[in-house]
């Protein structure tokens, strides 16, 4: 069962891609396909230095991908600028497709940077009750742990929310090496 609605989503070997999917790959060099892909980059709710991001921009940038997800961002005003001068960054060294996942809604001011941005990103649990204040059509939603059996609903009730793009997966937020490691043992 396909659990995408594209153009987003994590890079998985078990995915069926389409035309309109763009893969999310974690570091540079772990390229699986040669599909359109993002390079994502954590800017961990604002508080990485500017020149550690953009040192990753530039690893991206050598590692030929489409654009750049700009993961964990920061939603309020005060993380205008440094998002800002990523994205015009970014821009300047030919990485023009970038989407800003900061999983709630942002500041206006946002809106006026000229990239998609992820307005909801949390479990399925949540995603059925949540009321969408602050989103707009065309918004992205990321939506973890949905039942197998639910993945169609859920990719049904992101389209009547007016997601624009999005990922809908019977999967759980991304686990570190050390509970991974726990976890397959």
């Amino acid at each position: 069962m396909k659990t995408l609605f594209p153009p987003y989503a994590h890079p998985s070997p078990c995915l069926e891609l389409d035309a309109d999917t763009w893969i999310v790959r974690e570091q540079p060099g772990d390229r699986r396909t040669l599909h359109q892909s993002l390079g994502r980059i954590d800017l961990d709710w604002g508080s990485r230095s500017l020149a550690d991001v953009l040192t990753d921009v530039d690893a991206w940038r050598a590692d030929g991908v489409e654009g750049l997800f700009l993961d964990r961002a920061p939603a309020g005003s005060g993380g205008v600028g440094p998002v800002a001068l990523t994205v015009r960054l970014a821009a300047r060294r030919g990485l023009h497709r970038v989407v800003l996942n900061p999983g709630v809604p942002t500041h206006p001011l946002y809106r006026d940077l000229g990239v998609r941005i992820c307005t909801f990103e949390g479990p399925w649990s949540a995603y059925q009750s949540w009321d969408g204040d602050g989103v707009r059509p065309g918004d992205g939603h990321i939506v973890h742990g949905v039942p197998a059996p639910l993945l169609t609903a859920a990719r049904r009730l992101m389209g009547r929310r007016g997601a624009g793009f999005g990922l809908a997966t019977d999967a759980t937020p991304r686990l570190n090496a050390a509970t991974a490691s726990r976890t397959a043992g």
